[in-house]
Parts: structure tokens; C-alpha cells; sequence
């Protein structure tokens, strides 16, 4: 059962009445037992699928099943664990014969300036962007944040579609959620070995990718982060190509979706906003979080929603990546941005 994602999260109450029901009403006890997991589940259903539209729709799905199903849940394992088993076969059906999600750098080499924008491709290749508070606990131990914010990077959510399915599902559950073999051969139907060998094979996999869960995660933003980022907005709202190159790592990255074009190297980054991206010169950007990331609605000069810019910082202070999302027509919605910001008709 598919439900909008682009205008808020739909309750169990309202996703059951909108499917028929059987034509009953659903209790608030359940009910309210079932949504303190939708956030967690979200965050779950994200990493397994790359869209944080199909995560949604999992998401309802399952809240769906397991109210229906709830009179018969009888307690041999949590409440949690039964919502993720639920949420975990979801997923997995969601999956089949289903491509690879993925990133503009995951598909072909850099491009330069001089290469056509071209056609863009359809959503379903790409790993798109999801706001923090829709993955991501509002409050919990630092340390499990931290490792929960590394495990929504863009980056790592494309490798992990390089995983088969359940070898992701296995690798998520013990490696980003801390569950046990036994508790994981148990949801999967399967057995301790299967599942150990599984994980072993998945962390090959993401090891010849050369992207894992970080040892060492990225901390929350700090006065020195926070300062790049407010000189990157300066720069970047005045056209400041000078004071933009000096924020700039050397092999900073840009990239587009829906289109294949990107572009590594900062000399190449800057020719290109001054050539075909000459457009965002008089842009506005307004804060929001994406992937455990600083990230912004980025707003052209007439007042009309142009991208949500993803930043990658590095240790030494510079920016490594703007990854720019161009469906703004479902992502601003998504990210609680307005339809119009600044231009003319905010005058």
C-alpha cells in the first residue's frame, strides 16, 4: 500500500482508514506503541533502499501490517524486533529484481566542463538525500548518534546498495544497529553461521569500496565547521568565485542528479558555475540537515527552489563534495522547505 511521502508522514490511524480498514478503528494503545518506532525504522528502511520516499512507503507498510496483525503479535520476541522483521521482508520484496541505486561517481568517470549536461535519468538510479529528523533520534547516547549519523552518508548508503539484499540487511542490523547473530538469524529465518558468513562477505565488499562505517565518526558541527559554512553561504549567495575557491578542498566534488555530469577539482567546479551554471549566481540558501550532514535549500535569484545541496567538510576545514538533488518539486516538500524564497515576489 503506497502513501504520499511528499507532504508529511502519514499515522497508522489515517494509513489504515485511507486502505479500508476491514472497517475498523484502530485502538490508540497500539497505535501509539507502533509509531515510537517510525522514526528508527525510517532510518532502517533508508539504509536498505537508497530513497527516502520508499523508505516511507516501507515504513507504512509495515506500520500497516502490524497493526492488522497486532491482536496476534504474542510476545516471543519484542515489539521492535517483530517491527523490524516485518519491516525487513518489506524491503526485501521492494527489492526484487529492482536496480542498483546509485551516485553520479558510481556510474561513470568525471566529466568536464565542456560536457553536455545531457538527459536526466530516472529516479529510481539514484540514492537521493533524507532530512535528519526523519532517520535520525532526536536524542540518545552520543556515541550511538554519532555512528548513526556516519551510517546515513550519502557515500555509505550507495555502498551498501552494492550489497545483495539480505547481506545488507545482515550488515545494517549487526554492524550500524548492534544486533546479535542469534537475533538476526532469527528475523532472517536463518542460521547463526548463514548470517556470520554473511556479514563477513558484506564487509569484504564494502571494503573493496573503500567506504564503511567510520572508526573515528564525524562529530556534531563545530565553531570552526560552523564558521566555514557561514563564509560558504556568504560566498556563495554574492558569487564569490575568489572567496569560494579558498573554502574548497583541492578534489572537491560537484554533482547533479538527475544528470550523470560531475565534476572533480575545484578549478573545474568553479569554470563550471561561471559557465553553464551561471544560473545560481544570485541564489539563497537556507539552512536544513541531510545524511547526518550540513545541507541547503538552495533558491535561485527569482525566488524559485533550485536544488538541496548536500556539504561534505574535511578535517582541514575545507569542503570535499556539494551534492546537489534538482527534484525539488518532491524533495523541498520533503525537507519542510517553502515553495518560494527572496526574488521578486517576496519584495
Amino acid at each position: 500500500m503506497k502513501q504520499s511521502s511528499t507532504s508529511g508522514t502519514t499515522g497508522v490511524a489515517g494509513a489504515v482508514a485511507a486502505d479500508g480498514g476491514g472497517g475498523r478503528a484502530p485502538e490508540a494503545e497500539p497505535v501509539e506503541r507502533l509509531e515510537a518506532y517510525r522514526t528508527e525504522l525510517t532510518g532502517y528502511c533508508y539504509r536498505m533502499l537508497g530513497s527516502a520516499f520508499e523508505a516511507e512507503d516501507a515504513v507504512q507498510e509495515t506500520m500497516v501490517r502490524a497493526w492488522r496483525s497486532y491482536d496476534r503479535f504474542e510476545g516471543r520476541s519484542s515489539l521492535r524486533s517483530w517491527l523490524y522483521r516485518i519491516a525487513t521482508h518489506v524491503c526485501l520484496d521492494l527489492l526484487k529484481g529492482s536496480q542498483r541505486r546509485a551516485r553520479p561517481m558510481d556510474l561513470a568517470s568525471p566529466s568536464s566542463v565542456e560536457t553536455p549536461i545531457g538527459t536526466g535519468l530516472p529516479e529510481a538510479t539514484w540514492i537521493g538525500p533524507v532530512p535528519d529528523q526523519r532517520v535520525l533520534a532526536s536524542a540518545g547516547d552520543p556515541a550511538e548518534t554519532a555512528v548513526a549519523r556516519e551510517s546515513v552518508r550519502l557515500a555509505f548508503i550507495s555502498a551498501l546498495q552494492r550489497l545483495a539484499p539480505r547481506q545488507r540487511a545482515v550488515l545494517i542490523l549487526r554492524e550500524v544497529l548492534s544486533w546479535s547473530a542469534r537475533e538476526v538469524a532469527e528475523l532472517l529465518d536463518s542460521s547463526v553461521a548463514s548470517v556470520n558468513s554473511a556479514l563477513q562477505r558484506a564487509r569484504a565488499t564494502l571494503a573493496a569500496s573503500g567506504d564503511t562505517v567510520a572508526d573515528a565518526p564525524q562529530q556534531p558541527l563545530d565553531d570552526a565547521q560552523q564558521a566555514l559554512l557561514r563564509r560558504y553561504v556568504d560566498a556563495f549567495e554574492r558569487f564569490d568565485m575568489d572567496a569560494l575557491t579558498t573554502l574548497l578542498h583541492e578534489d572537491c566534488t560537484l554533482s547533479m542528479p538527475p544528470y550523470e555530469l560531475w565534476l572533480r577539482g575545484r578549478e573545474d567546479l568553479v569554470k563550471w558555475l561561471l559557465g553553464p551554471g551561471g544560473g545560481c549566481e544570485g541564489s539563497h540558501l537556507l539552512p536544513v540537515t541531510a545524511n547526518g550532514r550540513p545541507a541547503f535549500g538552495q533558491y535561485r535569484a527569482d525566488g524559485t527552489p533550485w536544488a538541496i545541496q548536500v556539504i561534505e567538510t574535511a578535517a582541514d576545514g575545507r569542503i570535499t563534495a556539494l551534492q546537489c538533488f534538482l527534484d525539488t518539486e518532491r524533495l523541498f516538500p520533503l525537507f519542510g522547505l517553502p515553495p518560494r524564497h527572496g526574488g521578486p515576489a517576496a519584495e
